[in-house]
C-alpha cells in the first residue's frame, strides 16, 4: 500500500485555514493519504480506520498549484502539502482559493439525486432506500434484482464548479408529455432516459425551462447521487419515466463505495449496453424529438 507522507497540512473549516506541522494522522499509522490499490491514484478511503479521512473529490488551487482536500467528518477538512516545495505563504487568504471537482479517476458518476422514486413490485421507493437484493420493476413490467447501489457524494465549497457532465439536471414534471415524469426528476447530465426507443442523456435535452441545468446555488451544501445496478443494462422507472440502469462504461471507480463493489464481486464485470441508439449531445437529437422537448441551442451550466 502506497502512503503519501506530508510535512504539513492545512486544517480548513470551510472558511478559515490553519497551518499545522506534521502528517495527516489516522490514529494508528503515519498518514491517511493512501493509494490503497497502488494504481497511482488517490483512493477515496483509508479502510484501516473508522472513521478514516476521505478524499473529498475536490481539489483547491492555491498560488497556482492544486492540492487534494480530505474530509475528516463534520466541518474538518485537511489539505496536505510539503513545506520544502510548496509556497503557501498566502494560504490564509482563502478568498483567493479556487475549488475544483476532481473525482479520483475523473470519471462521471451519472445517476439519480436523493429522493428519486424508483418503481418496485410493492410501489415506489426512494432510490437511497434501495438495497442489494431488492427487486425493481422494469419499464416492460418485469422484476429484476438490484446487484449493487452505487453512490457519490459532493460537498460544496465556495465558488465550486462542476464539469457539465457532473452537473445536476432537473426534468420538470410532465416535460416528456403524458404526465411524465410524474414529479420533478433530478439526475446528472450524462444519465440516460429512454425516449422514442433511444437512450437520451439528460444534458442533451436541456431547454433552459422544463429541462434545465440546476445551479449549485440551488443545491444543498452536501448532496448524493445514486445509481442502480442490475444484472443487465435495464430500463427502470424513475418518477414514472423510463431510465437506464448502470452501464459499466461510466466506470464504477468514480463512486465513493467502489471498494464495497470489489468486496462483493472481486472485480468489475462488463454489462453490454442495450441495443438502442444513445444520444449524448444536443446536436444529435432527432429534429422531431428536439421540437417536442423544446431543446434548441445548448444551454450553459449556471
Amino acid at each position: 500500500m502506497a502512503v503519501l507522507i506530508t510535512t504539513h497540512f492545512l486544517y480548513y473549516d470551510g472558511s478559515n485555514a490553519t497551518d499545522v506541522p506534521g502528517d495527516v494522522e489516522n490514529y494508528s499509522y503515519d498518514s491517511t493519504v493512501f493509494d490503497a490499490n497502488d494504481d497511482g491514484n488517490i483512493d477515496s478511503t483509508d479502510y484501516f480506520t473508522s472513521p478514516g479521512f476521505l478524499y473529498d473529490g475536490t481539489t483547491v488551487t492555491i498560488n497556482g498549484n492544486d492540492y487534494a482536500i480530505f474530509y475528516g467528518g463534520g466541518t474538518d477538512y485537511y489539505i496536505p502539502y510539503d513545506i520544502s516545495y510548496d509556497d503557501l505563504s498566502v494560504f490564509v487568504d482563502t478568498a483567493s482559493w479556487t475549488f475544483n471537482s476532481v473525482p479520483e479517476n475523473a470519471e462521471v458518476a451519472n445517476c439519480f439525486l436523493t429522493g428519486t422514486r424508483i418503481a418496485t413490485p410493492s410501489g415506489e421507493t426512494a432510490v437511497e432506500d434501495l438495497r442489494i437484493g431488492d427487486l425493481v420493476t422494469t419499464a416492460d413490467g418485469r422484476t429484476v434484482e438490484v446487484k449493487w447501489m452505487a453512490r457519490q457524494t459532493y460537498r460544496q465549497f465556495r465558488n465550486m464548479a462542476l464539469p457539465e457532465k457532473h452537473a445536476p439536471v432537473c426534468i420538470s414534471a410532465g416535460a416528456f408529455g403524458q404526465g411524465l415524469p410524474h414529479t420533478d426528476l433530478y439526475l446528472t447530465a450524462d444519465h440516460g432516459m429512454i425516449l422514442d426507443d433511444m437512450v437520451v442523456n439528460a444534458g442533451a435535452m436541456v431547454n433552459g425551462d422544463t429541462i434545465r441545468f440546476v445551479p449549485l446555488s440551488e443545491m444543498p451544501p452536501e448532496f448524493t447521487y445514486y445509481h442502480v445496478e442490475t444484472e443487465l443494462h435495464d430500463e427502470i422507472l424513475a418518477n414514472g419515466a423510463a431510465s437506464e440502469t448502470f452501464i459499466d462504461y461510466v466506470g464504477r471507480k468514480g463512486f465513493d463505495n467502489y471498494l464495497e463493489y470489489l468486496d462483493l464481486y472481486g472485480a468489475d464485470r462488463i454489462i453490454p449496453e442495450m441495443k438502442r441508439l444513445r444520444v449524448s449531445a444536443k446536436r444529435l437529437l432527432p429534429p422531431q424529438l428536439a421540437q417536442r422537448l423544446g431543446a434548441g441551442l445548448a444551454q450553459n451550466v449556471a
